[in-house]
């Protein structure tokens, strides 16, 4: 028999089961992978549960248990199983992934308030991509500013805007149905088995870390396992309960998104616009006008105004407060007289402006959303890898790391499961590079595929460069790395290499790719000339 510690809180499996539903699935998510794959999708969600989300849970559940008293995050378990370097990288890459999230959380704000005004999509048609990138930019800059008074009731009102949403969605689903019980027609036709069946070919590849990216999430619940009363009972019973929700949401959800778009002909802007456009049809089917549409436009921006302040001061705070005092550079944990992380906040805007800017010579604003969130899609899922690799690093040694529960109790099993679910995110991640949504090898595709990498490769190396700006404060009498002047010129050479790549980039890209590559060689080898040379060293 388990012993119950008499003091202590516990929560329900049903409550943790919730709560890990709150964060895997949304409305957005089904219109974003239903562009994608049509009615095909459904296959794929029912796929991916029971092959992919479940087992994933599950390892999860297993790593909190080892790990209960580190919180049970991923850092502390990359730390815990491979050593204070991969445990800080890990915990980069998880705050660079974070990034793209954030940015397409304001672009999806920017979105929702045009609809929230307009009641319609006239906002693309009206708004350049200049400006779409500026208004982006300052919402950005008003909530890093404003979110440090008011997180608390932030917190609270993502909670709700976010239990609203999942409300909505499940209310879209029946009133659907109901719709059709009372004589409505499927806009997909012909509809027959081969309509939900995918076509698995090399777009179906691209769009796997999409699919990922959606249902991914579950680390976050991985502290409350040993808050159950009989983790070995109640959490199975938990993923269990998790996945009815989520194969009832994302079935029918689907189907129903199926009775509203021909899923031979959908929308180009579906990604962008599809949840609005969900929520109008709904409306007019049953003669309420734009009511259901207004109510999930305001449901949908106060939650995505929340989870955006909160998100903005919980991943800095996490980059500066979970990653090895070794590598991480002082300069980046400066907080202010109130204890803001003034600098790391800089660096995310920074970062976050970066990206937009990559997306402002893309036709038009409907491509600079669906490039974003595909972006979601490659790095997103790359970040989740991290986690098969942890499980398969203690079911290698499970006479080491003990835990409470555990998934699979025959390791050789277990590490087999780890091991496909690490090598399907590692495949979806690597074709998720290539561009979706434009024509194969357009001018457009090239663009997308060179701005991907470029992202990629600023967001993962940064964090390889910061332990050599540690190492640097360490070796300087005044603690800093760099003089101010090094600073002021290694800034200015960045940010007249990125404007000079982003004009060349903005103008028939095809016959400027010599001289994009050219500026930026000669712009790393200016940062290299004004950085090289170290001040104010110690003496050994």
């Amino acid at each position: 028999m388990e012993e119950l510690e008499p003091n202590k809180k516990y929560i329900s499996w049903p409550v943790l089961a919730l709560m890990d539903f709150v964060t895997v699935i949304g409305f957005d998510d089904l219109a974003y992978n239903f562009q994608s794959q049509g009615m095909g999708v459904i296959t794929s969600w029912a796929i991916m549960l029971f092959l992919y989300v479940i087992p994933y849970s599950l390892m999860v559940g297993q790593l909190g248990s080892v790990f209960n008293k580190e919180g049970g995050g991923l850092t502390s378990w990359i730390r815990g199983t491979n050593g204070e370097f991969l445990g800080y990288f890990t915990a980069w890459t998880y705050w660079a992934a974070s990034i793209p999230y954030v940015v397409d959380t304001a672009n999806s704000l920017v979105v929702g308030l045009g609809w929230l005004f307009n009641g319609n999509a006239g906002l693309q048609n009206k708004m350049s991509n200049g400006w779409f990138a500026f208004w982006t930019l300052v919402i950005f800059v008003v909530f890093i500013f404003t979110q440090s008074r008011f997180k608390r009731s932030l917190e609270i009102l993502s909670t709700i805007g976010g239990v609203a949403i999942f409300g909505l969605t499940i209310l879209f689903v029946l009133m659907t149905f109901t719709g059709l019980a009372m004589g409505g027609h499927i806009a997909t036709q012909p509809f027959t088995i081969h309509t939900i069946i995918p076509k698995f070919n090399l777009h179906y590849l691209t769009t796997l870390g999409l699919l990922i990216y959606a249902m991914n999430g579950a680390e976050l619940i991985a502290p409350f396992v040993t808050k159950l009363r009989h983790p070995k009972s109640d959490f199975p019973k938990a993923m269990i309960m998790l996945a009815a929700m989520t194969a009832f949401l994302t079935i029918f959800g689907s189907f129903s998104l199926g009775v509203f778009f021909n899923a031979y002909h959908l929308p180009k802007d579906l990604k962008m616009n599809g949840a609005y456009y969900a929520f109008q049809a709904l409306g007019a089917q049953y003669h309420l006008g734009n009511i259901l549409l207004y109510v999930y436009a305001l449901a949908e921006v106060f939650y995505l105004a929340a989870l955006l302040a909160v998100l903005l001061d919980a991943m800095t705070r996490m980059l500066i407060s979970d990653t090895g005092n070794r590598y991480m550079p002082k300069v980046l944990k400066k907080t202010n007289s109130v204890g803001l992380p003034v600098n790391g906040y800089l660096l995310t805007c920074g970062l976050s402006a970066f990206i937009m800017s990559l997306g402002i010579f893309l036709p038009s604003m409907n491509d600079i959303f669906n490039w974003l969130l595909n972006l979601n899609g490659i790095i997103s899922p790359g970040v989740t890898c991290w986690v098969f690799f942890a499980f398969i690093k203690i079911r290698q040694d499970s006479q080491k790391y003990q835990s409470d529960y555990v998934f699979i109790k025959n390791d050789k099993t277990a590490l087999t499961v780890g091991w496909w679910c690490l090598i399907v995110t590692a495949i979806a991640t690597i074709f998720g590079i290539g561009p979706q949504d434009v024509k194969f090898a357009s001018s457009t595709w090239w663009y997308e595929l060179i701005i991907n990498f470029v992202s990629i490769i600023v967001l993962i190396g940064l964090g390889l460069i910061l332990p050599y700006v540690t190492r640097r404060e360490e070796r300087s009498i005044t603690g800093s790395a760099f003089t101010r002047w090094q600073w002021s010129g290694i800034l200015t050479v960045i940010l007249l290499t990125i404007i000079g790549d982003l004009y060349l980039g903005g103008s028939k890209l095809a016959h400027n790719i010599a001289g994009i590559v050219g500026i930026s060689i000669v712009g790393i080898l200016l940062v290299i000339i004004f950085g090289w040379k170290e001040y104010n060293l110690k003496e050994n």
